[in-house]
């Protein structure tokens, strides 16, 4: 008795719907799981057919489920679809045990029901989830690829197996490999590095293609990380550049080759001007030093496909006529600003002339004097210049003003709207610019 209890206190707390009925099909027990699972009370369910709760397209699952019983075959679970009380369809999984009397006669059937309407949703999201990622991994132009916290790659997707023609295990266990003998220590090293310290890896280098072909790629990898702050993935991607790189390519030989010209046609221009000023050496001394500083402009713009050239940079290009000795005289220093090559041209010309005028007039012309250069964007949006001589002999102010003040104050003061202050003091010469800093990195006009 007591087991006969405690058995039935199980079966009337489960979870899980226990049903009882007799080979016809009849309901004989109907369990609290039961009622609320499809919606029946035990009163509008013993006596009544199990049949109310099958759709009429799976009839057929209850003549297979009682053929099986009365030969005394078990049903395992398997997942079907039953109908509530209201007509609404609900995912259940249902196992089937035969009933036996204690002659052991098979004389109905015990069947298990357990709700699983969310988790089949659930699950169902899920795969949806997945075959929407899927979808999108294998259909973007990049190959992409999923790796453990530690670096090894786990997953490819479609476009990297269309593009090398490699199998998956092959590249898992690195018998196969598409990178190219010659950067794939370096690149991998880089790559080992950044997932040690957890950086975003970005790196340039070619791959090998399924004919054999290597083109370059762009390859970044991003740590994905829980909500702890642990990285328990990465994933990565490699651009095809190939074609980007070839163009950039051939873009920097044209620039060369525009350079080139372009210095043929200032030597021819340095050439007239000597035949046409041999009387006056000193006009063919400033004007060849000028032609040094466009020169020098042109050099820096090519090198950095004719975009924007760092002040410190320019400044070093136009301080190199001085010499090493002179040039230690001048403590150039300032913030990281990038100028237009508009802006690095005026105001290269201008440091040139200052350079020029010092080393032959003022600090520069004796061993203790300084120039001191400095530049600076200030927090309103301002970028200031500045060149300031001391150590030298007493500067005077000119008595004409000739194309070195043009170069100097005119031109910058002009061109970029600036505010030029030139000085003619008892401790030196001192020019100051100063201008919006948009102008100078050439975002507006």
């Amino acid at each position: 008795m007591l087991a006969e209890a405690h058995l039935s206190a199980i079966i009337q707390s489960s979870d899980d719907a226990i049903v009882s009925k007799s080979l016809d099909g009849t309901v004989v027990s109907w369990n609290p799981a039961a009622a609320r699972i499809f919606g029946y009370s035990e009163d509008e369910m013993v006596g009544q057919s199990i049949r109310r709760l099958i759709p009429a397209a799976r009839q057929d699952e209850e003549d297979d489920i009682m053929a099986r019983i009365v030969r005394g075959e078990r049903v395992k679970s398997f997942e079907t679809i039953r109908l509530r009380k209201d007509g609404t369809e609900i995912r259940v999984s249902i196992t089937v045990s035969p009933i036996l009397a204690a002659d052991g006669a098979i004389i109905g059937a015990s069947k298990i029901a357990r709700d699983i309407t969310e988790q089949f949703a659930a699950e169902a999201a899920l795969k949806e989830s997945e075959l929407r990622l899927r979808m999108l991994a294998d259909n973007i132009s990049q190959l992409a690829w999923v790796a453990l916290p530690n670096g090894d790659r786990i997953w490819f997707n479609k476009p990297w197996y269309d593009y090398t023609g490699l199998s998956h295990q092959g590249v898992v266990s690195g018998a196969s490999e598409p990178h190219h003998p010659d950067h794939r220590d370096r690149a991998l090293a880089k790559y080992l590095e950044h997932v040690a310290a957890g950086r975003e890896w970005e790196d340039t280098f070619p791959l090998r293609a399924r004919d054999g072909v290597y083109r370059w790629f762009l390859s970044r990898a991003k740590p994905i990380r829980d909500d702890d702050g642990n990285i328990v993935y990465w994933f990565g991607t490699a651009t095809d550049v190939n074609d980007l790189l070839e163009k950039e390519e051939q873009i920097r030989v044209l620039l060369m080759e525009v350079n080139h010209r372009s210095k043929n046609m200032l030597a021819v221009v340095q050439a007239l001007a000597r035949r046409s000023g041999s009387s006056d050496p000193e006009f063919i001394r400033r004007f060849e030093t000028r032609l040094a500083s466009l020169s020098a402009n042109q050099d820096l713009l090519v090198r950095r496909g004719w975009s924007t050239i760092p002040m410190d940079e320019m400044v070093e290009a136009q301080l190199a006529i001085l010499g090493p000795e002179a040039r230690a005289q001048v403590h150039a220093s300032g913030t990281a600003i990038a100028l237009s090559p508009r802006t690095a041209e005026i105001i290269g010309m201008a440091l040139n002339e200052l350079a020029t005028n010092a080393l032959k007039y003022g600090s520069l012309s004796v061993a203790q004097g300084v120039v001191a250069l400095t530049w600076e964007e200030t927090r309103d949006g301002r970028f200031i210049a500045q060149w300031r001589e001391s150590g030298g002999p007493r500067v005077h102010s000119p008595t004409a003003s000739g194309f070195g003040t043009t170069l100097i104050r005119h031109i910058p003061a002009r061109s970029l709207n600036a505010d030029v202050i030139l000085e003619y003091s008892q401790p030196g010469l001192l020019w100051r610019l100063e201008c919006e800093a948009a102008v100078a990195r050439g975002l507006t006009s």
